[in-house]
């Protein structure tokens, strides 16, 4: 049996819904935390789910040294390059107010 990663991976991999979920909750969570280290580390299990950084390269025709320096480093990467990679799995990034005015 393999480890939580490799479960988060396949299970990615077999569930296209579950797959952007997990992307949504990631960024929710770097959003509220900013914890750069967890967040890419995410975003590659994420990819890895999705082909890996060859088929990410692929889709975006972004070399794919590029995208592991991009990933691997823990450089916050830049908005371009972040909207890229989601439009390559046809997401995109949203504003959304933080929290909800209810007044009556």
């Amino acid at each position: 049996m393999g480890n939580w990663r490799e479960y988060q991976i396949r299970r990615l991999a077999n569930d296209p819904e579950a797959a952007i979920d997990f992307l949504r909750m990631t960024l929710e969570e770097y959003l509220a935390d900013g914890d750069l280290t967890f967040f890419l580390k995410e975003i590659c299990v994420f990819i890895e789910s999705q082909g890996g950084v060859p088929e990410l390269s692929k889709r975006t025709g972004i070399d794919a040294e590029t995208l592991s320096d991009t990933l691997f480093n823990e450089v916050t990467p830049r908005l371009d390059m972040l909207s890229t990679i989601l439009k390559s799995f046809e997401c995109q990034l949203s504003v959304e107010p933080m929290y909800c005015n209810t007044k009556t």
